[in-house]
């Protein structure tokens, strides 16, 4: 989806997203785009989810929080892997074709028909695990 085919709440939220360099909330969502006439959680949910059913958002399940997609999904990859630290909170995203593949073979195997996989990986990233080994 381009940004021309957005609605103006849906533009405002991923504007929101992107321009946080953290996961956000649903909430802090809300406070950020109050000023525009958005006042209700509805509002920003509703925005959010089209933005997840197009790939541009994704959810941070243990966080409650929402990311930009980082646009790393060539070659049809269904598998989106978010890596959260938890000292810092920064979440990268990559994807992996041989994770793909055995998911998708798994899913023909069991005839287990996949809507959306995502997997979240908690630990520290590289900065916080080098200040974590330094202190």
């Amino acid at each position: 989806m381009t940004s021309h085919e957005l609605t103006r709440n849906q533009k405002l939220v991923l504007e929101t997203i992107s321009r946080a360099g953290r996961p956000v909330s649903a909430y802090e969502i809300l406070e950020d785009i109050r000023p525009h006439g958005i006042r209700s959680p509805v509002q920003v949910y509703r925005a959010v989810k089209k933005l997840i059913e197009d790939g541009t958002v994704h959810r941070v399940e243990s966080l409650n929080a929402f990311v930009p997609c980082a646009g790393q999904h060539a070659h049809g990859l269904r598998t989106t892997i978010l890596a959260v630290c938890e000292q810092c909170g920064r979440v990268t995203e990559f994807s992996d074709d041989i994770i793909d593949r055995q998911i998708a073979e798994w899913a023909a195997r069991e005839r287990f028909h996949i809507e959306a996989t995502s997997i979240e990986i908690n630990g520290r990233c590289a900065d916080c695990a080098l200040e974590h080994n330094r202190g």
